[in-house]
């Protein structure tokens, strides 16, 4: 299986592990507001925590494109457990990419080996959300002949912090660094103490428990990636997190469709040779389903083709290309479901029935509020301001 799985083999196995085991528990997830610690088990026990570290460091070698095969799939189950697994690769796609050192190749062969879960911390209070600006920073002790360093932060969100092996945090090179000079440093658990500052009760992704924390952590210097910050952020932290958040939506997306489409054909089945109400909905519902679908499979396509190109993957046509992926994913995402909803009617409007759509939808509406769709629209016009014709 390493390195040669097919989407639709992933698509199996996310089918696979969505019915035995995400579907199973997903319900009492949502209500407890709970870790989804089946799901998470169950990604372990097929390698994929390791799905994005390369064969030779022991890892599945899977493209982006097979691991978001997956998250979108065990999306149509569970939304909060793909989401965990989507911003867990976009934390490996960090460090494989941008770690070239032993300790941090090490670091990546234990993610693989021992099925480590990565979670990031990379807003802050104060900051408005703003990834690419930290207060906090890296302060090393220079008689300290270990390397070491200490950091505390102040993260209004943390997703699963708490269930993590280690957190990848932002923070300035040092004390007397601007804002803007960050570096990424692999925090892990055991030198962490977390200190909640918010609970985590909300309208949906209510599994992936995204609490408030003060995170004070120690550890070894030669964990702290080699590149700065916005490289990382603008050739691998953003378009992975961008494209694997969409594929996500567009799980959400196809399983409210699926629904809608089976609660025709069942009313079509009911009265034969009669077109029921909701027919010509969902033909344009369809229509709309495989628009999204080629949307992400051309970024992916592109994106893949480039993704060892620095000079392209910072270019303002392509940083324009996937920011407008997710405000437009996100935005579909939730016309899908109402679309599906007004298909199923009150099928779908209740919670007991095959064709409910209540947890579908309030998970999709998370998709706009996650990383404000604002926020990305405004960086949007700063790039359009630069942007040449092509």
């Amino acid at each position: 299986m390493a390195g040669s799985m097919t989407p639709a083999e992933a698509a199996a196995l996310g089918h696979r592990i969505g019915r035995e085991t995400a579907a199973v528990h997903a319900a009492d997830v949502d209500v407890q507001a709970r870790f989804p610690k089946e799901t998470i088990d169950a990604f372990r026990a097929e390698g994929l925590l390791g799905a994005l570290v390369p064969t030779e460091l022991g890892g599945l070698g899977h493209d982006l494109r097979t691991a978001a095969e997956v998250v979108r799939t065990v999306a149509r189950y569970c939304a909060s457990s793909a989401m965990i697994l989507a911003m867990h690769h976009i934390q490996v796609a960090c460090l494989v990419r941008h770690g070239r050192s032993e300790a941090l190749r090490d670091y990546a062969r234990r993610v693989a080996a021992e099925q480590l879960l990565l979670a990031s911390a990379t807003t802050e209070i104060g900051i408005g959300g703003n990834t690419r600006s930290s207060s906090c920073f890296v302060e090393r002790d220079p008689d300290d002949p270990t390397g070491g360093f200490t950091l505390t932060k102040q993260a209004p969100v943390i997703s699963y912090g708490q269930y993590a092996d280690s957190i990848f945090t932002t923070a300035r090179r040092n004390a007397a660094s601007p804002a803007g000079d960050q570096v990424l440093v692999v925090c892990e658990a055991g030198a962490v103490t977390l200190e909640p500052l918010s609970g985590w009760d909300t309208m949906g992704f209510r599994g992936t428990c995204s609490l408030g924390f003060t995170m004070r952590a120690t550890g070894d210097a030669a964990l702290i990636l080699d590149d700065p910050f916005g490289d990382i952020s603008a050739q691998t932290m953003l378009p992975t997190a961008h494209l694997l958040w969409s594929s996500l939506w567009l799980g959400l997306a196809e399983e409210a469709s699926w629904r809608a489409q089976r609660f025709v054909q069942n009313a079509a089945r009911k009265d034969p040779g009669t077109v029921p109400p909701g027919a010509a909905r969902l033909a344009a519902l369809m229509v709309t389903r495989q628009e999204f679908a080629a949307t992400v499979d051309s970024l992916m396509t592109r994106y893949l083709s480039i993704i060892d190109d620095a000079e392209a993957t910072s270019a303002v046509d392509f940083m324009v290309a996937i920011n407008t992926l997710k405000i437009s994913a996100s935005t579909e995402v939730v016309d899908v479901v109402n679309q599906a909803l007004l298909i199923c009617g009150i099928q779908g409007y209740r919670e007991d029935t095959e064709y409910s759509l209540g947890r579908i939808l309030r998970d999709a509406h998370g998709a706009a509020v996650m990383v404000n769709n604002d926020r990305i629209a405004a960086n949007t016009a700063q790039l359009a301001l630069v942007q040449r014709e092509s």
